[in-house]
């Protein structure tokens, strides 16, 4: 047994190490000249490829890159935060109201995982712009529409495992729908909530096609937009100071996920025992 572990020990380090080095170059390379990058991009720097923090300053002068990651932490914050609540909400109603109606709204849910974005993005840029949603307030009710049917799908199953028995005493005790929500059931979704927020923040932080097609980039740039501005007449591109925004974009991912890892953790073993 002991011999097997090891053996899967090894495995998994080196799966790890074989992932982690593709992040490891970009930042490398992020501290290296230009010139360097393109001739040796597996070289560690050196003392005469060395740039130090001239592709940070230069990418962040070239890219407004501020105003950029302002724009995309108030799109996450608030399309995560809007997507966990409404999505608890409406999977909670479904699984304790049980009507053919109900039913029929969650087999769409799940339809629109499947339904591919290619459908339906022309429609939504023309729709998006008739609208007014063309800004960072707007793409945030666009978001909840695409993240609705994962999160209503993981959450229904979570619903479906959670005793009602609380939520019929608190009912019979004069409790209110709305305060029976917050107070009993989104603590017990706590663990699907945390789950559901790390995967629509990773995707929405790290979403391109969207933002570019429904925000007026003119005015609103998020941080993969901001990026992709580094690109120069006839293909050329600064690749200096796009590694080093690369670095920037994947800093607060990464501090957020290791940030909830423990609650991941806590969720997957408080499914694992409940009844």
């Amino acid at each position: 047994m002991k011999k097997r572990f090891s053996w899967f020990t090894a495995a998994f380090a080196v799966l790890s190490a074989v992932y982690l080095y593709p992040l490891a170059m970009v930042a490398f390379n992020s501290f290296k000249k230009k010139a360097y990058i393109s001739r040796q991009p597996f070289a560690l720097p050196t003392a005469h490829t060395f740039a130090g923090l001239a592709n940070y300053e230069k990418g962040i002068q070239l890219t407004r890159f501020p105003s950029a990651a302002v724009t995309s932490l108030f799109i996450t914050v608030c399309s995560v935060a809007l997507i966990v609540l409404c999505t608890s909400m409406c999977a909670w109603f479904l699984c304790r109201v049980r009507t053919r109606a109900g039913r029929g709204l969650y087999r769409l849910f799940v339809f629109s995982m499947v339904a591919p974005f290619q459908m339906v993005m022309f429609t939504l840029s023309r729709l998006a712009n008739l609208l007014g949603l063309n800004t960072p307030q707007g793409i945030v009710l666009i978001y909840l529409g695409f993240g609705a049917g994962l999160s209503v799908f993981l959450f229904t199953g979570f619903v479906n495992a959670s005793p009602a028995a609380v939520e019929e005493s608190a009912l019979m005790d004069g409790c209110s729908p709305i305060r029976l929500f917050f107070a009993i059931v989104l603590p017990v979704l706590q663990p699907a909530a945390v789950s559901v927020g790390i995967l629509q923040a990773m995707w929405i932080w790290n979403d391109y096609l969207l933002p570019y097609l429904v925000l007026d980039v003119r005015r609103f740039r998020t941080i993969p937009i901001a990026v992709q501005y580094l690109r120069g007449g006839y293909g050329s591109v600064d690749m200096g100071a796009m590694m080093a925004l690369l670095v920037l974009a994947i800093i607060p991912a990464a501090v957020f996920y290791l940030a909830c890892q423990r609650w991941i953790v806590s969720g997957v073993m408080a499914g694992a025992v409940k009844g």
